[in-house]
This record gives structure tokens, C-alpha cells and sequence, in this order.
């Protein structure tokens, strides 16, 4: 009963947040007013709002939103998904170097001056091969196979960083280069319809899998021999939870660039109220994620009158956050 009023309680807070998105910014749009332009899609409602209010919601807003929504989403399920199969606290969404390499298929594309699709595109396909060589060193290590894999995984994190550096080494100075750093310190402002239709697919994808097997997850805390010894398979179990994870952090770094903190504060903030059964942590850790990023896109876009990267203002609150959380859990202990 506990968790399912925690769950209402994590919904009706990214609700809340949803709405102040509406209410924010250069033209804001009140509640009411937002819940009169969706309703008169579907019931004859008198119009009261004007022309570019509507367009306002439809065009800019809702997709927005939406976006963030997936994309916070879809860094704090994967932040939590490395931190369950390594057992390890510290674990965000980048651990095996998929961001990294996401980072890096973007510079590259716009060092080459690709079309902002191939741009989106590079940047996925980088991060996927980022498991491909991470799985393969990781075979080559001999001893324990998680420390094999965060081992692998800082080898090509440092790889795919310096191979990005290089190429703002080399790129023009008045042109590539600002369009690059910005991109790596993320944001949502030049978003295209087909990110959403793209990110929405991919966090359906990578997130049904997980969610149907939440509880199975809570077994990845137990020796392979105790976890096969009641039927469970945990090499498939981690290798579908790694898989999952990768996919949703290089979608999100393919459309939004690169975010940081979303993957290790979220599944802490969760753990503070659900514990660490991962039956509860997995739906919370997709709202909250969804909230928290929605958040932190609207403060971009309204604090001043240019918009601040993401990735500087998730940096900036989920710093300070962090360390409040793990100094909060050492006092309940």
C-alpha cells in the first residue's frame, strides 16, 4: 500500500511540474487555460484563448515537454539499471563510456558538417558500439567480470573523451567549434518532431523489457549460483538490464547532447523514499527522472533571456544535491 501511494504521490508531482512548464516563460499559459485548448480538441468548448496561445502548446510546449520528459526518463531508468548490475552507488548512466561515445559520433558530425539527422544519428550509433567494445575487453580481463566491465568501460570513456577533444582541436574556431562545445553541454532547443517519435520508441523499447522484469532485478544482488539455484538466469538478466541501459543513454544523448547527474542523483532521490526494491524503483525513477529533467528544461528556457545548456544546471543542482543525499544516508545509519 506504501509503494502505491508513493507512486500517486511521484505522478502527481510530475503533473505539477507539467503544468508549470505551461505557466512559464515568454508566453505563459495558465492551467486553465492549457486544460481548455487540450479539451476542445475533443468537446465544443468556447474559445477564450487566442491563435498563438494555441500554437504555442501544439508547436513549442507539449513537444517539449514531452522530450524532456523522455529524456529524463530514459537517463534515470539507465542511471538506475548500471547501479543495480554492478552494485555499485556511483554507477550513472555513462559508465561504460556509451555517453562518451555518443559525444564523440556528434562532434565528429558536425566537425564534417552533416545535416542535423546524421548528427543525431552518428551520435546513437557511437553509443551502441560503445558496448560492442566494452563487452569484447571486457572478455579479455581476467577476474571478476563486473570490475572487468567498469574497468572497460573507463578505458573507452577516456578513448572516445580524448577522441573528442581532438576533433575540437582541429575544428574551425568561429564556426564548428561553438556549435560543438554547445552541443556537448546539452540542450532541447533545437529539437525536431522526429526526435520525440524517435526517443518515445526507444524508451518503449528498452523500458518494457525492464519493467516487466522489475522484480526479477532485485536478484542481481545474489551470487550467480544462489540466483540460478531458484531459476533465474542472471547472465541474460544483466546482459538485457546492460543492453536496455545503453540504448536509452544513447538515444538521449543522440537528441539532447550530453547530461550529466540525472543518472546518479535520480535513483538515489528514489531510493530515500521506495528503498531498494527495484519492483518500486523502477516506475519512480521514470517519473522522477521525467519530472526532474521537464524541471530543469523549463528553468533553462526562463531564467534569463538566452537558454542556459542543460547539462550546467543539472550539474549545478545535482551536485549539491547528491551530497546532501549520501550525507543524509550516512546519518540514518
Amino acid at each position: 500500500m506504501k509503494g502505491k501511494k508513493t507512486l500517486m504521490i511521484f505522478i502527481l508531482l510530475y503533473i505539477a511540474v507539467f503544468l508549470l512548464a505551461f505557466s512559464l516563460g515568454r508566453y505563459p499559459i495558465t492551467p486553465l487555460k492549457l486544460m481548455k485548448i487540450l479539451f476542445a480538441q475533443i468537446f465544443p468548448i468556447e474559445c477564450t484563448w487566442t491563435i498563438q496561445e494555441e500554437t504555442i502548446v501544439f508547436a513549442l510546449r507539449i513537444p517539449r515537454i514531452l522530450l524532456s520528459s523522455f529524456v529524463g526518463a530514459s537517463l534515470a531508468l539507465s542511471g538506475l539499471l548500471f547501479q543495480t548490475v554492478f552494485q555499485n552507488p556511483l554507477a550513472s548512466q555513462d559508465v561504460l563510456g556509451s555517453g562518451e561515445a555518443s559525444a564523440f559520433g556528434a562532434s565528429l558530425a558536425l566537425l564534417l558538417g552533416l545535416p542535423y539527422a546524421m548528427v543525431s544519428l552518428s551520435a546513437f550509433l557511437f553509443g551502441l558500439s560503445s558496448i560492442a567494445i566494452v563487452t569484447f575487453l571486457g572478455r579479455k580481463v581476467h577476474g571478476d567480470g563486473k570490475v572487468a566491465l567498469i574497468l572497460s568501460g573507463i578505458m573507452v570513456s577516456s578513448i572516445f573523451t580524448s577522441l573528442t577533444s581532438f576533433v575540437k582541436l582541429v575544428a574551425d574556431t568561429e564556426e564548428t567549434l561553438p556549435e560543438i562545445t554547445y552541443w556537448l553541454m546539452g540542450s532541447l532547443s533545437s529539437f525536431r518532431e522526429n526526435d520525440i517519435v524517435f526517443m518515445a520508441f526507444i524508451l518503449l523499447v528498452a523500458a518494457t523489457p525492464v519493467v516487466l522484469l522489475k522484480w526479477r532485478l532485485n536478484l542481481l544482488s545474489l551470487k550467480e549460483e544462489e540466483a540460478m539455484s531458484i531459476g533465474v538466469d542472471v547472465k541474460r538478466l544483466k546482459t538485457l538490464a546492460i543492453l536496455s541501459a545503453t540504448l536509452l543513454t544513447s538515444a538521449s544523448v543522440a537528441v539532447s547532447g550530453s547530461i550529466g547527474w540525472v543518472g546518479l542523483v535520480i535513483p538515489h532521490f528514489t531510493r530515500s523514499f521506495a528503498g531498494y526494491d527495484t519492483k518500486h524503483l523502477v516506475p519512480l525513477s521514470i517519473i522522477s527522472g521525467a519530472a526532474f529533467l521537464t524541471l530543469v528544461d523549463t528553468i533553462s528556457r526562463t531564467l534569463t533571456t538566452t537558454e542556459i545548456p542543460l547539462g550546467i544546471i543539472t550539474s549545478f543542482v545535482g551536485a549539491p544535491f547528491f551530497i546532501y543525499l549520501i550525507t543524509k544516508s550516512r546519518r540514518m545509519r
